[in-house]
């Protein structure tokens, strides 16, 4: 046994010995109540797992007690009653990370098949990108059959035949288990007269693989091929598992293809609420975005993976000193606010630019997921902190200017005794995508500066990783680099006009070329 092995093995009885302590406390009842609990838990697949496996759902307090249990959310209770009852599925469950997908695909959904009052699966394989990291999702499964109290109470010892470091194990009902790593053989998989009929494959993507558009074809054909093969001519569950990092993927092709039925759950609905708020608040769905980054949060949470540098290349950004804002040729504030409406969920951005000479330095910017009022405040406030001797044009999109909008602008001006001097952007845009790329050569160029004081500043770095990620075909959001495109027109339409001199004169004869 290898140092690794060894460790493993060691962390692996730890484990055990708290699934041993936590579930050996059981509530007293009578037979008739057992029968009726376990006739319940068997239908109720939300309670089976509260039951079973309070070491996976208790929550503790900073004094290290059991504070609270966490219910699965209605997507989880959702999925297992789908594989329930449906012998032969092809699935995907696209969950982001830290939403259960290995918890409940790999341990809490097939022990609630296996402890019906006739066990639905018989012989189970799991496959990862490792074959070591299939074993330890294997060691989970079997961590809970030889030492879960209540399980061994209400269904019998399940001391197995082999180990999970070896791959491969039998429980004393009879049901096989086996772990596999990616590209290895399944063929002739076999328990007897059983061949495989719960196949889960748990995060079989990498970024190494994905950067490799051949290796994922290849690797996609496996899955389809080789691995699906080794059900009984397509008979029984295949699963996948995983959060959506690259769309060239296993994972995605896999999801697209006929016939398999895709569960697909971001981190928080359109509202910003965390789809799974038995387990966590808005309050910490936002710390945990605004620490991530935009770019990150995309990709772990929201299935959106987003390639940087598609357009814009990261050592494009630069930054300088900010000048005094009376010694800038033109200063434009130009505000992106995405929609009218007054919901936090859609990004917003104020980009307030400075233009000296062939140089557009980025001064201040308001980037955020926040309602209308929220950026209406920040427009007066910045209007505000300008100096008497500085001239300062405000542009919107015309097509947002409207009556809901206005009237929140209409409101703070009140307030404060004046009106925000508000221009309509009236210009008929080309599509935004290729609006901005035609502008991108201003940062290869470095012509593009951002204020260096504002380096660690929050909406200047969400920003940047909007302006980052921008590239054709992405739903990731723009606002920023959308505002940015249109503060940096208007200050090139004010230099052609500047530059453009009429010319008063005779016309001359044209010269006939028929």
């Amino acid at each position: 046994m290898t140092q690794e092995e060894r460790l493993a093995r060691e962390k692996w009885q730890e484990e055990c010995e708290r699934i041993q302590k936590i579930t050996s406390l059981r509530p007293a009842e009578t037979d008739a109540e057992r029968t009726q609990r376990l006739r319940r838990l068997r239908t109720n697949y939300g309670e089976f797992c509260e039951y079973y496996f309070p070491h996976y759902l208790t929550q503790y307090d900073e004094q290290g007690r059991p504070a609270r249990i966490v219910h699965n959310a209605p997507f989880h209770n959702a999925a297992a009653n789908h594989i329930k009852k449906t012998p032969n599925l092809k699935a995907v469950y696209m969950w982001p990370r830290g939403h259960a997908k290995s918890t409940h695909c790999d341990v809490f959904t097939p022990l609630w098949l296996i402890f019906q009052e006739h066990p639905l699966i018989h012989f189970m394989v799991v496959v990862s990108k490792s074959e070591d990291a299939a074993k330890g999702l294997l060691g989970d499964i079997q961590a809970e059959l030889e030492f879960n109290q209540r399980l061994i109470a209400d269904f019998g010892a399940q001391k197995s035949e082999g180990d999970w470091q070896d791959g491969q194990f039998v429980s004393k009902m009879g049901i096989a288990f086996m772990a596999k790593g990616r590209g290895q053989s399944p063929r002739g998989l076999r328990n007897r007269e059983a061949r495989p009929d719960y196949i889960v494959i748990d995060d079989l993507d990498d970024d190494e693989l994905c950067r490799n558009e051949r290796r994922v074809r290849e690797m996609t054909e496996w899955v389809k091929s080789a691995l699906f093969g080794a059900l009984d001519v397509g008979r029984g569950r295949f699963i996948m598992v995983g959060n959506l990092i690259s769309r060239n993927s296993v994972l995605q092709n896999i999801s697209e293809t006929e016939g398999v039925t895709l569960s697909k759950i971001k981190a928080v609905d359109t509202a910003g609420n965390p789809v799974w708020k038995e387990k966590w608040t808005r309050q910490e769905a936002e710390q945990m975005r605004t620490f991530m980054g935009y770019r990150l949060w995309e990709k772990e949470m929201m299935h959106n993976p987003i390639t940087e540098g598609g357009i814009f290349k990261r050592e494009w950004i630069k930054y300088k000193k900010i000048l005094p804002l009376n010694k800038y040729d033109q200063l434009i504030c130009y505000t992106d606010p995405s929609f009218k409406s007054t919901r936090k969920n859609d990004y917003k951005a104020c980009r307030f630019w400075g233009r000296i000479g062939t140089e557009y330095h980025l001064i201040d910017c308001w980037v955020r997921q926040d309602t209308v009022r929220a950026m209406v405040t920040w427009l007066y406030d910045l209007f505000e902190r300008l100096p008497e001797n500085v001239a300062v044009k405000f542009y919107m999109e015309a097509n947002f200017m409207q009556d809901t909008l206005l009237d929140d602008f209409a409101r703070e001006g009140n307030l404060r005794g004046y009106q925000l001097p508000l221009l309509p952007d009236k210009r008929d845009k080309p599509e935004k995508v290729s609006r901005i790329e035609a502008v991108s050569p201003l940062w290869e160029r470095g012509f593009i500066f951002y204020n260096i004081d504002k380096q660690n500043d929050q909406d200047f770095n969400t920003g940047i990783e909007q302006t980052l990620a921008l590239e054709h075909g992405s739903a990731a959001h723009d606002d920023a680099p959308d505002a940015d495109e249109g503060a940096i027109w208007y200050f090139q339409r004010a230099v052609r006009l500047k530059a453009f001199k009429p010319r008063l004169g005779r016309r001359g004869r044209p010269k006939n070329n028929w």
